[in-house]
């Protein structure tokens, strides 16, 4: 299953249907979903993962997601493809 490789959002869950964000030229991205990333820029500017990590959880916490999966999401973003390299 393909994930966001900024926040893990499976990218069949993408919330616009779109099955991934928007690159700079209107395709689909396979990389990242449509929270993080639209037309080539992500949205989060920062560079604070445990930042990065809160604003995650809280918007698992509102879609009604258990505190497993939200801790288990949280685990894993300093891991994924955007992130390794910063964390």
């Amino acid at each position: 299953m393909k994930q966001c490789q900024s926040c893990g959002l499976p990218l069949k869950k993408d919330p616009n249907g779109l099955w991934g964000g928007t690159n700079t030229d209107g395709t689909i991205s396979d990389t990242y979903c449509s929270l993080c990333y639209t037309n080539g820029e992500f949205h989060y500017k920062g560079n604070d993962m445990k930042e990065f990590q809160n604003i995650v959880e809280q918007k698992m916490k509102e879609g009604g997601h258990s505190w497993f999966m939200r801790k288990l999401t949280r685990w894993g973003i300093p891991h994924l493809k955007r992130r390794k390299n910063k964390a």
